[in-house]
């Protein structure tokens, strides 16, 4: 199993505390972050893409390339790129520079994107916005595989024979589709056979198995080969303590303070007390045993290979973050990587095979 730290970078006051950080410091948090987790030995770190507040993650491709500059192992991930709003030809053109900056570190996460702001702010409408989707991954997807793409677009200017640069580093980059309460998103992701991303944070496993479900019988419908299918999954919500009666009492302010402000703003309330929280949602607070007991409860619904678990703190002290993330690290991953398989594929750059050596000329 491989796992992701991911950053949504949402910018609102601290749960408990109720101090907002500036823009500026909540940047040099989210670097920060990406450091620990490349210190600490996840595979991947992650940047979401919101264009509406309280969320400072508009531009990933600028964030993304800060953090390529200050690594050098770990991948990074868009999570998720939202096609729906965006040119396709402008995506290529920043994400394939990335690549190559990153040198091939990157995987895209893909999906239309949530949120009315952020469709108005970019004249997108419930009706139109999973064609936008669609048809802007057939042609970034086209780009990034052919010298010359001609494509009949409705969303954008018909190209022909249009030459995008740079070219990319990775032939072709990874891309997983984010899966949250559709089947459009899994319908695309079978039929370009690529690996899906659930999103499994809002609420319990239910509606999220019945979307993996479908991608699985989709893609038997599309033909692909079955041993190639990959489910990534997400989670509520991280505390790893030494006991469970720790990290229940260090969590229980945040989650209350959460559940708050859920009420506050009117978004919907789905787990009413830390128990139920901690039980029911995909949220991994615990000791070690328990966490891993909980992966497993997933896997056994999802069949997902990669875990991914929040880069922030959440509410915690910096102390008490890294100290769950380093017992993470230590006592659940290891386990976890052991016991569940990788994804089917090298957790490497997609680069194509080399020429075939030539035959010696005959005598």
């Amino acid at each position: 199993m491989r796992f992701l730290a991911i950053t949504l970078i949402v910018h609102r006051p601290h749960p408990v505390t109720g101090v907002r950080p500036s823009t500026r410091d909540r940047f040099r948090e989210v670097v920060g972050n990406a450091l620990l987790a490349e210190e600490l030995g996840f595979d991947g770190f992650g940047v979401g893409e919101r264009h509406e507040r309280p969320f400072l993650s508009s531009a990933p491709p600028v964030v993304l390339s800060h953090i390529a500059a200050l690594t050098r192992r770990i991948r990074l991930f868009t999570a998720v790129t939202t096609l729906s709003l965006l040119d396709p030809v402008r995506a290529h053109e920043d994400y394939a520079t990335l690549d190559h900056l990153s040198d091939g570190r990157l995987d895209l996460i893909i999906g239309k994107g949530n949120g009315s702001a952020q469709r108005d702010l970019f004249h997108v409408t419930p009706d139109d916005q999973w064609d936008r989707n669609a048809e802007s991954y057939d042609v970034f997807r086209r780009i990034w595989r052919q010298d010359k793409v001609t494509a009949d677009t409705r969303f954008r200017p018909a190209l022909h024979e249009a030459e995008v640069w740079p070219r990319p580093y990775q032939r072709p980059v990874r891309v997983w589709h984010g899966s949250a309460t559709s089947k459009e998103s899994v319908e695309l992701a079978a039929r370009y056979g690529d690996p899906l991303f659930s999103a499994n944070v809002t609420h319990p496993v239910e509606p999220y198995a019945a979307l993996v479900d479908h991608y699985r019988e989709r893609w038997a419908h599309h033909g692909h080969d079955p041993a190639r299918l990959t489910v990534g999954a997400g989670s509520a919500g991280l505390y790893v303590a030494r006991t469970s009666q720790e990290a229940r009492a260090t969590y229980r302010p945040v989650f209350e303070a959460n559940l708050a402000f859920q009420k506050q703003t009117g978004l919907p309330v789905v787990f009413e007390t830390l128990d139920d929280f901690v039980e029911r949602s995909s949220a991994l607070i615990g000791s070690p045993q328990q966490i891993v007991d909980k992966v497993h409860r997933y896997h056994e619904r999802l069949g997902h290979t990669v875990q991914h678990v929040s880069a922030d703190a959440g509410g915690l002290d910096d102390t008490r973050h890294r100290a769950s993330l380093e017992l993470f690290q230590a006592e659940v991953a290891p386990v976890l990587r052991k016991e569940i398989p990788d994804p089917p594929f090298p957790w490497a750059p997609v680069l194509p095979p080399p020429p075939a050596p030539e035959e010696p000329a005959r005598a």
